[in-house]
């Protein structure tokens, strides 16, 4: 393994980010030196790997948490619109590296899985129906439907139908254009045409150490050989770490304002995954619920159809647990680690004003086999112990930012932080991040690579690659991308 002294990137993380911001850098400027660093001995391990993720192509077209009731009783649906166009955006680069013959066989890491949302209850049987309404408003979910028919219900998903009582409310909607993701088999792909068609392989078992400011380029990133033990001083004149929950141990050793008062808030996952074929052979599709009242977004209970490792599979959850660790190859001191001085208000602060989120974790991480079984029933009600294991999934570290009012807050999502001049990029935080991907390292370059973006070229060039970018979106433009997407990825 040879490595040279100076790069114009280095990317930290040999997950999804890390491959699509190296990959559209590449496009758009072949005769950048780029570096690609990862800890572990293969890509795709951590937050990228297929049991470690929900899977879904996050769309906005199930999750009921990005469609909140305001107080007049009236549905938002502007972050599900944004959802959902940057999610088309990732759909559109995809389809343009299949028709330049870049990405083989999409259909090893995109289906068609139509997307589900489904409750109990008179309140959220009206709650979805208002949000069916605004849905089928806007052009970007007008081919919703939505029932309150139990008959109909059986056709989308006779599973969670058999064995109910006639009394019992409910109300369900879905979309048929949802799609299942293997975000493991695409990262792999990616970093596949990086090294193949750019020479810019990934170097695995490396560790970052420290990232330092330099006098000549703009940082020196030390990095230890984990085979060999050695370690090695790179210059870069950009560095993104994009190392899922490890992030913020890194960012913290960086000398830039920018990073005052992060923290962060790990939370581990577990699936039930069924066992049984012949159960398995009655579900296909994505059915998102609810979460509890007072509990988080994170918490939304759905019973998924995915394709992973070859076969069909069928998981329920997530179930949240509690880990130190930052990464599931973490270690166990990460979040003490992670406490400095500049973030203890930020901690505190979001600790205090979430001591909801503390109860339900404390009680989730106390669920026994048999409590999952009896979530799970709520969705199958004849659901067999014998049939389910519990997997465990990914480990995910939610951002704690300043707040000027309560000291610090808990925030769900993806945040880009970055110094004045965007010589340094890192990503925090979660879901519904490998979805939204592409626009968020287009984010990323604009920050980075301001000179390249703004050349008439390049501009040209990313039009190509994804027709949305810095273009309002029409209904004509979408449904238009909407196809050529849907032919190009094989849905």
């Amino acid at each position: 393994m040879i490595l040279k002294k100076e790069y114009d990137l280095i990317c930290i993380g040999g997950g999804i980010m890390s491959a699509t911001l190296a990959l559209i850098t590449k496009l758009l400027d072949p005769k950048k030196e780029i570096l690609i660093l990862e800890r572990l001995d293969k890509v795709a391990q951590e937050s990228s790997a297929a049991w470690n993720n929900a899977g879904t192509g996050h769309s906005a077209l199930c999750e009921l948490n990005y469609c909140p009731e305001n107080k007049d009783g009236s549905i938002s649906i502007k972050k599900a619109i944004d959802i959902c166009s940057q999610y088309e955006t990732s759909k559109q680069f995809w389809s343009f590296l299949t028709k330049e013959g870049f990405l083989e066989n999409p259909e090893e890491f995109i289906a068609s899985v139509k997307h589900h949302s489904w409750v109990l209850g008179n309140d959220n049987a009206d709650y979805l129906e208002k949000r069916f309404k605004a849905f089928k408003e806007h052009f970007m979910f007008d081919s919703i439907e939505f029932t309150r028919e139990k008959e109909k219900m059986k056709e989308w998903f006779p599973l969670i139908t058999e064995n109910r009582d006639e009394s019992e409310v409910m109300a369900a909607s879905r979309i048929d254009r949802g799609t299942e993701m293997n975000y493991g088999v695409l990262t792999e792909k990616l970093f596949s045409i990086l090294e193949k068609d750019f020479d810019t392989p990934v170097h695995c078992s490396m560790e970052v150490l420290d990232i330092d400011p330099d006098t000549d380029l703009d940082w020196t990133v030390e990095i230890k050989n984990l085979k060999t033990k050695k370690t090695h001083q790179l210059e870069a004149e950009h560095v993104f770490i994009g190392a899922g929950g490890g992030s913020l141990l890194l960012l913290q050793k960086v000398e830039i304002d920018e990073k005052e008062g992060y923290g962060g808030f790990p939370v581990s996952g577990e699936w039930l995954v069924c066992k049984n074929e012949e159960i398995i052979k009655q579900h296909n599709a994505k059915v998102y619920s609810k979460a509890g009242i007072g509990d988080p977004p994170m918490s939304t209970p759905h019973l998924d159809t995915r394709f992973i490792d070859g076969k069909r599979q069928l998981m329920f959850g997530p179930f949240a647990g509690f880990s130190p660790k930052f990464l599931k190859e973490g270690s166990h001191l990460d979040l003490f680690n992670s406490i400095q001085f500049d973030n203890i208000p930020s901690i505190f602060g979001a600790f205090w004003h979430n001591l909801p989120l503390t109860q339900y974790l404390i009680e989730q991480v106390l669920m026994s086999k048999e409590d999952r079984m009896d979530s799970l029933r709520k969705f199958v009600k004849d659901a067999k112990d014998e049939d389910w294991e519990v997997v465990k999934a990914g480990q995910r570290v939610q951002i704690i930012k300043k707040d000027e009012f309560e000291g610090g807050k808990l925030q769900f999502g993806t945040e880009v932080i970055s110094s004045k001049d965007g010589s340094i990029t890192c990503l925090l935080g979660a879901s519904p991040g490998a979805s939204t991907a592409t626009s968020i390292m287009l984010e990323v370059i604009e920050k980075a690579f301001p000179e390249l973006i703004n050349s008439s070229e390049v501009k040209e060039k990313l039009k190509q690659m994804v027709p949305f970018y810095k273009t309002e979106i029409t209904k004509e433009l979408f449904d238009k991308e909407l196809e050529k997407s849907k032919i190009s990825l094989k849905l």
